[in-house]
């Protein structure tokens, strides 16, 4: 095969060799203050890791594609949390290298002025080497820590965090809600991508924690997969346990389509997402493509719409919410679900006002931040205005999924998986 074929692979490989030899500096200093036996140790198992982990990439470039495409998972997270944490790790023997230059361009300087006078070197440069090697272990230690926390802490997401589902409740009183619907309890899912998981047992007792909650309509957001329909076949048993007497509603997500994997031929890529569609009825879920149902209760109605994904800043904009909307006009509440919680600003809030709750996924809260009480931050927030919990502007209502699965790192730090409980109570006069 031809070098330009494997020349990003070589490049990416030098910028970790280049990585690990950097880090190996504070790896050296640290250990050389323990026995020679126990140094030796220590720096075999570092290069022992580093080389596993570049031969990883060699492997996942060059083996079956069908092989990679279900094994790369482990491989890639395990090479994201290293090389993550050694870069971490590298801020503070930057810091090291930094004080080191000033220090040498400090005793050049004196040197200078020391040769031109009449005076011999004093005491003072002698003392400041020997600081200087004493803040060089320092923050050789301090790299190494560098490199441990982000390791353990995003060991411990993976661990404790990707399946530590929480159920979230929140009451929304709605203008428009017909008294027949006072009370209702809706459950909503979003962002489960099967192809992400690794813990089928966990994910089953996700499933009976929401139907534990008893819900009377359940409706889930989008990205039942991460690119491929096959992905959720064996999750289809657990998941079309999901059941409610006013029915389970669902719609697709900017993965579910497909957009981010190489296809053979445009032909398979439709086929890969007709058989998606086909799980979502074999799950027993109803899949809205802009379309929209009828929800009665005593004679009372309530709108369930259901776009297509629809986004901003790049994201695809397959929905057609004109389409979806059509026929909504009489319904006396109207519940959209709508994958991606920018369609909220650019379109149904300026367009569609009677809109009255609009659910939305897609964010996962960046699956890192910090959530204490009424006080959240994550970086998702740097790119959504609204990316968890519950807005509100005027009459109108949104609420963000948390996710219940997860993509790309197999874990969460701070913001949780998360099954949705809105009760719906109507406005009193």
């Amino acid at each position: 095969m031809s070098l330009a074929k494997f020349f990003p692979m070589i490049v990416f490989m030098g910028v970790m060799l280049l990585l690990d030899l950097y880090i190996y500096q504070a790896v050296k200093v640290v250990s050389d203050s323990f026995s020679a036996q126990a140094a030796k140790w220590i720096k075999g198992v570092y290069w022992a890791f580093s080389f596993l982990c570049l031969g990883s990439v060699v492997l996942l470039a060059t083996a079956d594609p069908l092989w990679v495409a279900k094994n790369r998972q482990p491989f890639l997270t395990v090479m994201s949390i290293t090389y993550f944490s050694k870069m971490i790790g590298s801020l503070f023997l930057v810091l090291d290298d930094v004080l080191r230059g000033v220090r040498w361009m400090t005793q050049f300087l004196q040197s200078s002025s020391e040769l031109s006078g009449s005076g011999e070197s004093t005491s003072p440069i002698k003392e400041s080497v020997s600081q200087g090697i004493s803040r060089g272990e320092f923050l050789s230690k301090a790299g190494l820590v560098g490199v441990g926390v982000p390791v353990a802490t995003m060991s411990f997401g993976i661990i404790s965090g990707a399946h530590d589902y929480r159920v979230r409740k929140k009451t929304i009183v709605l203008k428009n809600l017909p008294p027949a619907f006072d009370g209702i309890k809706v459950a909503q899912l979003s962002d489960i991508h099967t192809g992400s998981f690794f813990n089928k047992t966990a994910v089953k007792g996700g499933v009976e924690m929401l139907m534990a909650e008893k819900p009377d309509m359940v409706f889930f957001t989008g990205d039942l997969v991460n690119n491929e329909a096959r992905e959720a076949r064996e999750y289809v048993p657990i998941f079309e346990k999901v059941k409610a007497d006013l029915g389970v509603y669902s719609v697709m997500g900017n993965h579910d389509y497909g957009d981010y994997h190489r296809w053979a031929s445009p032909k398979a890529k439709q086929e890969n997402l007709k058989a998606l569609h086909t799980a979502h009825h074999e799950m027993g879920w109803d899949l809205l493509l802009d379309e929209n149902r009828t929800i009665q209760v005593d004679g009372a109605e309530v709108g369930v719409i259901g776009v297509q994904n629809w986004g901003t800043g790049g994201f695809a904009q397959y929905g057609n919410l004109e389409k979806a909307y059509r026929g909504m006009e009489e319904a006396e509440a109207k519940i959209l679900l709508s994958h991606d919680p920018s369609h909220w600003d650019a379109q149904v809030r300026p367009a569609y006002g009677a809109i009255d709750l609009t659910l939305s996924g897609h964010t996962h809260g960046f699956q890192f931040g910090v959530e204490i009480g009424d006080f959240r931050w994550s970086p998702a927030q740097w790119r959504y205005k609204q990316w968890a919990d519950l807005y509100q502007e005027k009459d109108q209502y949104l609420y963000v999924n948390r996710g219940f699965g997860y993509i790309g790192y197999p874990g969460r730090i701070g913001i949780l998986p998360e099954i949705t409980i809105l009760e719906l109570k109507r406005e009193q006069a």
